[in-house]
């Protein structure tokens, strides 16, 4: 095992597992490439070894001498792809640091956001050796990172990362990935938000998409959520996006749905972690394995302004044919390897961020059933759809204020005065509008759902919400506004640089309501002194006020992505 080779010899512990057997698999391909096999199991090894080739050994991260063991087999590349690298507590880079020892450079197929960012204290010693050390080299960080890279140049201001993974539900399922997935569900993960750190719960944001173009080559509606990635820690520093999100996703709405409602015993702190049921979960997906299909996919989308100020989005999707998924994760540890031998990698350790190229990608996954498409949005949000052409007319301000992505925060100070009719106060109480008074704080919260718009105002600890979506056709400026069980048509419109609000029609609990239960709505966005400012006066016929309030309004101010991490916030 230890004579010379004039070949490279890449060791890839935990090749025989779902996705370092991929890797193990790619990398055999190269003629050039001596691979070894490793594990705790030789009998696995060398089942691997005789269906695709290699030469098997034994290798436990966790033995006194594994650093020993490493060092005898004289590796060029050592690759870690066991995992759950979230269980890594004790000595958390014992395989980084004995591959250093052992004149190695080293990869690893990490998909923990902690991990993947701990690796850089190893970077000191790793350029002292001229080795290079990266962490994260799989579908994330690695590739959605040279995703990122390759759309970023046609924004002026970046908004919005979000991923997701949508695999097919034939593909195989690795006990540690599930494991990781477990970990995490029903837990608060760390997301970069709307400019500062605040927590999702792992596994919740329920939400129905397709990824792809249009047609068969895309996939169909699928559920997916909230879930912990390394690019949620790593990409609002290295691409100063202002919200960083990630998603995955279970094909069969009856597996993902499970999970979501099983989240729930760990979020109501029934249990502290589902993580040791995943022998079980896996058996029990494994019952339901002929059901769904073997495309899957990801998608990286970014939005923001393009070079105009205007709102746009852009997505790179790659899809999976006929059960060729699971070798995606593999591809950047194949590329990197190839790059390594190339001497063209850099010495340091550090998270595999931007490492390589999209035609990388597209020549490493070459002889897989594998499509990738890059697609442009020019209209991505609600209120540019609905006023078309106009939208580019609004005073900035106005125009910020209606760009949501995924969620915006603005804050300032009004004025509230009530109507005085006994009938109009029970109706402003019922509604949830706030209480009189000559000033008062304001926080408007703008959430994107899907192609709705939830907005939440809180005026002085009183809150009332209401949900808008397009209600016309595109450009004729038309939107619906709910207050729970009413809604109103309200036209849109432009005159003299301020945004009015008219209502039109109004239907409660479906119903059409008559003209003179109809409210009437003097509404309008100003930005006199280039400070966005409301005036919104809502009253009934007959009734007169109910309420008007006015003020002004500012973006919550966005902090340093690296200064909150390090404060917890």
């Amino acid at each position: 095992m230890t004579e010379p080779s004039s070949r490279r010899r890449i060791v890839v512990l935990g090749g025989y597992g779902v996705f370092g057997g991929k890797l193990a698999e790619a990398l055999l391909r190269h003629q050039p490439l001596e691979v070894i096999i490793a594990g705790r199991s030789l009998q696995k090894a060398e089942a691997f070894c005789r269906q695709h080739g290699g030469t098997a050994a034994v290798l436990d991260r966790t033995a006194p001498d594994f650093a020993a063991a490493l060092q005898a087999l004289r590796p060029f590349v050592t690759v870690d792809a066991v995992g759950p690298f979230q269980a890594y507590h004790q000595a958390p880079y014992a395989v980084a640091e004995a591959a250093l020892a052992a004149g190695s450079h080293y990869l690893d197929l990490s998909d923990d956001a902690g991990f993947t960012s701990g690796i850089a204290a190893l970077d000191e010693q790793a350029r002292a050796a001229g080795l290079t050390v990266l962490s994260g080299v799989s579908s994330v960080p690695a590739l959605s990172s040279v995703a990122v890279e390759a759309l970023q140049d046609n924004f002026s201001q970046l908004d919005l990362i979000e991923s997701a993974i949508l695999p097919g539900n034939r593909a195989p399922r690795g006990l540690s990935v599930i494991e990781a997935i477990l970990a995490q569900s029903g837990k608060p993960v760390d997301v970069y938000r709307d400019g500062r750190w605040t927590q999702v719960i792992g596994w919740s944001g329920l939400s129905r998409r397709r990824i792809g173009p249009d047609g068969g080559n895309g996939l169909t509606r699928r559920w997916s959520s909230f879930i912990g990635a390394p690019d949620l820690a790593l990409f609002p520093e290295a691409y100063k996006a202002r919200t960083v999100l990630f998603r995955a996703g279970l094909e069969l709405p009856l597996l993902h749905l499970g999970l979501w409602a099983l989240s729930w015993m760990a979020r109501l702190r029934l249990v502290r972690s589902l993580q040791a049921a995943a022998p079980l979960l896996r058996t029990v997906a494994g019952w339901f394995e002929h059901f769904g299909s073997d495309r899957g996919g990801m998608e990286v989308r970014l939005a923001g302004l393009g070079p105009d100020g205007m709102p746009l989005a852009t997505s790179w999707t790659l899809i999976a044919e006929a059960g060729d998924g699971p070798h995606i994760p593999a591809v950047p540890g194949a590329i990197m390897c190839r790059h390594l031998c190339e001497g063209d990698v850099p010495p340091g350790a550090r998270p595999c961020l931007g490492e390589f190229s999209l035609s990388d990608v597209k020549d490493a996954t070459a002889h897989l059933n594998v499509h990738t498409y890059t697609a442009t949005q020019s209209a991505p949000v609600l209120f540019q759809q609905a006023l078309g052409a106009t939208f580019k007319a609004l005073p900035e301000p106005v125009r910020s204020l209606h760009t949501v992505f995924d969620r915006r925060q603005w804050s300032g100070e009004a004025k509230v005065t009530r109507g005085t009719s006994r009938l109009g106060q029970l109706l402003c109480r019922i509604v949830g509008f706030p209480p009189a008074a000559d000033a008062t704080p304001v926080t408007v919260t703008i959430e994107r759902q899907g192609d709705k718009e939830v907005w939440l105002r809180n005026f002085g600890g009183k809150t009332f919400r209401s949900v808008l979506s397009l209600a016309g056709a595109p450009g004729s400026g038309v939107v619906q506004e709910r207050f729970g069980p009413t809604t109103f048509d309200i036209h849109l419109n432009l005159k003299d640089g301020a945004l009015a609000y008219p209502v039109r029609s109004g239907r409660l609990v479906g119903l059409p309501l008559p003209r003179w239960l109809l409210p009437v709505s003097n509404t309008t966005e100003i930005t006199p002194d280039g400070i966005f400012r409301f005036d919104v006066e809502i009253s009934l016929p007959g009734l007169g006020r109910l309420v008007r309030y006015q003020g002004w309004l500012k973006p919550s101010p966005r902090q340093s992505a690296e200064k909150n991490r390090e404060n917890g916030d």
